[in-house]
């Protein structure tokens, strides 16, 4: 009995770590960084928060693929040759987009840190 204890204990932190911890093969950028990448056209910026959340605020040159439909759209509009640059408003969401992108095949994804919340 205390064996699987252990074993559902060790079942939820693996799920756990895998959901939370950084995606391998995707880099993390502030948004200060951001800022000195905005203008490089070889890189796509998306932005995958919600349509009603980028009306109210966005950043200039940032598509919006809201999450849920990122598994669609992805592919149709955006280009597995460049890097894609994700934001969403805290940095949770775009880091599920960036595991979106790393399993469709895009080799270069960087995710936001901090998101809309930490942009001035």
């Amino acid at each position: 009995m205390e064996y699987v204890n252990y074993l559902v204990i060790v079942v939820i932190l693996f799920f756990l770590m895998k959901r939370f911890l950084p995606t391998k093969g995707v880099n993390t950028i502030s948004t200060i960084e951001l800022k000195t990448e905005l203008n490089d056209k070889n890189k796509q910026f998306v932005d995958v928060r919600t349509l009603a959340e980028f009306k109210g605020n966005h950043i200039r040159g940032f598509k919006n693929i809201p999450l849920h439909q990122l598994d669609q759209k992805a592919e149709k509009e955006l280009s597995k040759e460049k890097e894609v640059i994700v934001i969403c408003q805290s940095g949770m969401r775009s880091g599920q987009a960036s595991k979106v992108l790393k399993k469709l095949g895009f080799s270069k994804v960087t995710n936001v840190k901090g998101g809309m919340s930490a942009w001035t």
